[in-house]
């Protein structure tokens, strides 16, 4: 995944994700009774249900064979230890995406769906375990991108395993989703920011541009910072990304909900409004019914 496919495909399909689970668990909460809300790891399209396990599963399995044939240099003879690393992360995912499919095929999705959950969680421990050890040979600008990483990651990992012990917890669920997406963005920023040569920070040279223009700045990382000064910038720079990043994303988030409580409490107004305006209809009819009566009584 050292190459900027390998962390833009990633990172937009996790960032798509992320928005699907968002935009549901909102309105799920929101549209239906907030009692009865209870956390989902996987929602189904409207007309294709199982579109999203289906294409989680297509997506692991496609990535496991891109790391297995070390593409794009198809080396069959050995096998690289990062690339099995990462094939790990997308096993779990199968192993995740399998399981819900068949509990949904077979209707025992409520009987274990903690199970599921717990599987969804693991996915993100072997994601956080394999990224705070891969990290330690990032070193630089790339190490600071690489810990971030470690901290959404981290974040996923505690409100899923939040979310299958708690169900009911919108909050975690909300968590969840955020932090999803947040990754996916995230893995977009580190594709460009590192890999991509006229992102680069100022002050800093990327891996690709040295190979290229056959520089003397020599690093294993894929940028280095000629000075001590340009590397604090460029990683005060990563900083403010995350802090614009979650921020954006957390403006979304509060669109959602506007958005659906407005579905919900706009009905409520009116028909209370619709309710009182009768009520005051009745007790204005009332005094007039009251003296009708009374002048019947006085003739008979």
């Amino acid at each position: 995944m050292g190459t900027f496919l390998g962390h833009f495909v990633p990172g937009l399909s996790l960032a798509l994700l992320g928005l699907w689970h968002l935009f549901n668990t909102i309105r799920s909460y929101c549209l239906k009774d907030p009692e009865s809300f209870s956390a989902k790891f996987w929602f189904p399209f409207p007309k294709l249900k199982h579109l999203e396990l289906v294409l989680i599963l297509f997506f692991s399995f496609f990535a496991i064979i891109l790391l297995t044939i070390d593409f794009p240099d198809f080396n069959f003879s050995s096998f690289k230890p990062d690339n099995l690393e990462h094939a790990s992360m997308f096993l779990h995912l199968i192993t995740f995406a399998c399981f819900a499919l068949f509990c949904e095929l077979t209707l025992c999705s409520d009987l274990f769906s903690s199970i599921i959950g717990i599987l969804s969680a693991s996915v993100f421990a072997q994601e956080l375990f394999l990224l705070h050890f891969h990290s330690t040979d990032h070193l630089g600008l790339e190490g600071h991108y690489h810990f971030l990483l470690q901290l959404i990651a981290f974040v996923s990992f505690s409100s899923a395993l939040a979310s299958a012990s708690f169900p009911k917890s919108f909050s975690a669920a909300l968590v969840l989703s955020v932090s999803v997406m947040f990754q996916g963005c995230w893995f977009l920023n580190m594709g460009f920011m590192l890999w991509v040569p006229g992102y680069v920070p100022t002050g800093c040279v990327s891996n690709t541009a040295a190979a290229d223009n056959k520089t003397s700045v020599v690093h294993s990382s894929a940028v280095a910072c000629e000075s001590p000064g340009a590397e604090v910038r460029a990683k005060a720079l990563a900083n403010l990304q995350f802090s614009w990043i979650l921020s954006a994303i957390l403006i979304t988030t509060c669109a959602l909900c506007l958005k659906f409580s407005c579905k919900v409490m706009l009905p409520k107004n009116r028909s209370s409004s619709e309710y009182e305006r009768l009520c005051r209809q009745g007790s204005d009819r009332s005094p007039v019914l009251t003296v009708e009566v009374s002048a019947s009584s006085d003739q008979t």
